[in-house]
């Protein structure tokens, strides 16, 4: 008979008897002895975890990376407030054109609001801005947008109607 070497044991002391009787059964529906099962779940959630940590560096890591999270959310709001008023600016820009009485040459219309009026049938104003992400109190692209549908209006290219501007080709 084999003699155990004590410098191999470890004790465990579990919160609870329960809880000693409930390993013990989890460990005969296994069909082996408490020992063998307890290392068996151990071996296994090490091998699952091959960069093993302890609690406290686990941590210390998740409140890292929170912390790093909440700095990238913080960027990113920034960021989309910067290109916000960046997209604004050019939707300005691009609609120039239609917001000057005496202007001369030519002007474009606006490829997003010729897309949408072409694939939504038909479309009332408030959701054309809703769809081109234009704020119903800025004036000035309401106005710019407004001469464009008036524009295309008179090309025959859309019809006003009681529901809004239908496409018609």
């Amino acid at each position: 008979m084999v003699k155990p070497d004590k410098s191999r044991y470890v004790y465990l002391y579990l919160p609870s008897a329960e809880e000693k009787a409930r390993w013990d059964d989890l460990a005969k529906k296994a069909g082996v002895p408490l020992t063998k099962f307890v290392i068996e779940i151990v071996e296994n959630a090490l091998a699952d975890d091959e960069e093993f940590k302890p609690r406290g560096e686990l941590t210390k890591e998740i409140s890292a990376l929170r912390k790093e999270v909440k700095d990238l959310r913080d960027e990113l709001k920034l960021k989309n407030i910067v290109l916000d008023k960046y997209e604004t600016e050019l939707k300005r820009y691009r609609s120039a054109a239609f917001l000057m009485d005496d202007f001369e040459g030519t002007r474009t219309h606006n490829k997003e609001l010729v897309e949408l009026l072409k694939r939504s049938g038909t479309i009332d104003n408030y959701r054309i801005l809703e769809a081109l992400g234009i704020d119903p109190k800025d004036s000035d692209l309401v106005k710019a947008i407004s001469h464009q549908l008036e524009d295309m209006e008179a090309y025959g290219m859309i019809a006003s109607s009681s529901k809004g501007w239908k496409w018609l080709g």
